[in-house]
């Protein structure tokens, strides 16, 4: 089968692999559309994860059942499903306590385990999701939208709960903006998006979000503005600017990955004084059904998200970019291209 392989750090290319032989408990999944995401990027450089090279990318995936081992009864081939990447141990604290994606030894199909970039893969049955007929772009969006359903958890803000007035997310790429339209199906009235890049801006806009350039008159005069402000942009500067313009009682969420050395500076007695609270959020914690069921009751807006759909060979080139154009979303393998 074809895939996308890191051989070492900083080496990817095209590959010719043995088919994966199924194991007992796993489905070999046809990959329809697999999405490329930042830490592929960072698994790439080996910045991310365990350095497990060999490897084939991809943790954003969806696909159809292909065959399944004599053992498995929950799915059959011809299912349509969508992947949990997420594979945790279930015996330490945090898995006890729930907290799955805060596992002691968290692995991930496409970080430590062949992922998603390839046409086949072999899935443990426990990490499929049947997505009916949703297609297989949407489907694959599941995962980084499962990450930001679980940093609105962190936040507070779900469903039957109350949410906030006004919100603010920096950073209007692709997670950015599903982070942003969450918010807005969560029942945000108000949610503005603040990038350096007016292109972004503009689309945001359409999307039906409140475009607001970093550095303007603008934003400067919405300090102390929003009741809950994220950063998207795993930018530090940008974390230690949120507190200013998050409203007295307010809530600040660090979404975007920083570098691990990155350090802020924040006053104590500011927090205090206005009463604001911190939280951060890492991946996604078994909220995949979620998800797919937000994009099966979206209208499309989330899945114009997705600006490529592309052969396994031209995706290449993307996992090198960086800062690239700006009208670049969410970048997908398709199968059917």
């Amino acid at each position: 089968m074809k895939a996308i392989r890191f051989a070492a750090a900083g080496v990817a290319g095209m590959a010719e692999l043995d088919m994966p032989e199924i194991a007992p408990g796993h489905a070999l999944v046809r990959v329809r559309a697999a999405g490329l995401c930042h830490t592929d990027i960072e698994v790439l450089q080996g910045r991310y994860g365990e350095g497990a090279f060999p490897l084939v990318p991809g943790h954003e995936y969806a696909g159809t059942v292909e065959a399944v081992a004599a053992d498995v009864t929950a799915v059959k081939p011809g299912d349509r499903v969508a992947i949990d990447p997420n594979i945790a141990c279930g015996h330490c604290a945090a898995c006890h306590k729930g907290l799955t994606n805060l596992c002691a030894s968290l692995k991930a199909y496409g970080v430590t385990a062949n992922g998603g970039f390839a046409e086949f893969s072999l899935v443990g049955v426990d990490h499929l999701h049947d997505i009916g007929d949703l297609a297989f772009a949407t489907a694959a969006l599941a995962e980084p939208l499962a990450c930001v359903l679980n940093g609105l958890s962190a936040a507070g803000i779900e469903p039957g709960a109350r949410v906030p007035g006004t919100a603010l997310v920096f950073g209007a790429g692709p997670i950015g903006l599903l982070l942003a339209l969450s918010l807005k199906a969560r029942g945000v009235a108000s949610v503005a998006v603040a990038d350096i890049s007016e292109q972004r801006l503009a689309f945001a806009e359409a999307l039906g979000l409140v475009p607001l350039l970093s550095g303007s008159q603008a934003l400067a005069a919405r300090t102390k503005g929003f009741d809950f402000v994220a950063d998207a942009t795993g930018v530090a500067r940008v974390v230690e600017a949120m507190i200013g313009f998050t409203a007295d009682g307010g809530t600040g969420l660090v979404f975007g990955v920083c570098a691990p050395d990155a350090r802020i500076w924040v006053a104590p007695f500011e927090i205090f004084r206005r009463q604001i609270r911190l939280v951060g959020s890492h991946s996604l914690n078994r909220n995949i059904p979620q998800a797919l069921d937000i994009l099966r009751r979206d209208d499309g807006t989330m899945a114009r998200l997705v600006s490529h759909r592309l052969p396994l060979a031209e995706l290449l080139p993307f996992f090198a970019k960086s800062g690239g154009d700006p009208a670049t979303m969410k970048v997908q393998f398709s199968a059917d291209i």
